[in-house]
């Protein structure tokens, strides 16, 4: 793993000002870090490989959603570590080094996402960037004992962010402050600054949470003693998801395993669909570049992008229907208004 004073936390240090002195902005004196797939102008976007950043060029523009952030009045202070291509959860790179979990340091400190959950782990920065597009925000955040949101996909703009898969890649944000979580979410989901607007229903789906090895008193309970004590227990709504998932969407049977143990079977069965759609995306992405550069990866990554660079679009078909037939099956159970 990374030594050092930073916990190995970051590719390369810069300072990129705020736009306005202002003090007046949500986000005047704090500073970040971005993961090292955002396009900051000047500097060569590496996606956490040594050949990638040798065959690119500098980025001639800065993403929209670090833009949002120097406009909110916060400070970049420089770009961190990822997972080599964003396609591992562990946090490992074996050429820059692992950054340490500042909270386990004889543990990984996931990833893809590492640096950035590192560095606010570490008090290095007050907030930082991620992105999502299978846990790489929501991992790393849950081992570095620190906050991790990762919005709905397309909240906030992929702009200048080096593709994974577009149909999950999704850009989100750690910090340890609940506060601070919060107005960086304002800014980079373009909220005004009002009151939280109280749910109308908050789904428990219990088939979900047995598999947890952690006690209901220490899961469920305290979820459902918080929401009753500040909205009343009449908005809890119970659910079985796994039958729920299995009846609205048919398409799911392609994927169906026998295998029943340890998992439901529907959920385990949207996993292995959102797989295969990733591969296959990931292969449109970046299979020329990793088949002309043959780039030099890390143990595991080697094998797991060289398996998606030779994936087939069987069954991709397949995948674009369920994930149709899921967002119906969960815009009709959230109850999702759509306003015109």
């Amino acid at each position: 793993m990374a030594k050092g004073s930073e916990f190995g936390a970051f590719m390369e240090k810069f300072i990129l000002q705020p736009n306005s002195s202002s003090q007046q902005l949500p986000l005047s004196g704090l500073t970040f870090a971005v993961k090292e797939i955002f396009d900051v102008d000047g500097y060569v976007t590496g996606f956490g490989n040594p050949d990638w950043k040798r065959t690119h060029s500098a980025a001639i523009s800065t993403a929209p959603a670090v833009i949002d952030l120097l406009k909110g009045g916060a400070t970049c202070v420089g770009r961190t570590v990822m997972d080599e291509m964003a396609y591992s959860i562990n946090g490992e790179n074996i050429h820059y080094g692992t950054p340490r979990n500042p909270y386990a340091p004889d543990r990984v400190p996931g990833g893809s996402s590492s640096g950035s959950a590192v560095a606010v782990g570490a008090r290095l920065v007050d907030f930082s960037l991620g992105t999502d597009t299978g846990g790489s925000v929501r991992v790393p955040a849950s081992y570095c004992g620190i906050l991790g949101f990762r919005p709905s996909h397309d909240a906030v703009s992929t702009s200048g962010v080096i593709p994974m898969s577009q149909s999950f890649d999704t850009v989100g944000w750690f910090a340890r402050d609940p506060v601070v979580l919060n107005q960086v979410g304002r800014v980079l989901l373009h909220l005004p600054n009002v009151d939280p607007v109280r749910p109308s229903q908050v789904i428990i789906p219990d088939d979900c949470f047995s598999l947890s090895s952690i006690p209901s008193d220490r899961t469920t309970q305290v979820l459902i003693k918080s929401v009753k004590k500040l909205f009343g227990g009449q908005i809890l709504k119970h659910v079985i998801l796994g039958d729920y998932v299995k009846e609205k969407v048919p398409s799911l049977q392609h994927f169906m395993s026998e295998d029943h143990a340890y998992n439901i079977p529907s959920l385990a069965a949207l996993s292995s669909a959102m797989r295969l759609l990733q591969r296959y995306e990931f292969k449109n992405n970046h299979a020329e570049w990793v088949t002309t550069v043959n780039p030099n990866l890390g143990p595991g990554l080697h094998e797991r992008i060289w398996d998606a660079v030779r994936t087939t679009d069987e069954n991709i078909d397949v995948c674009h229907s369920m994930r149709t037939e899921l967002r119906a099956a969960l815009t009709s159970l959230l109850e999702v208004l759509i306003l015109s």
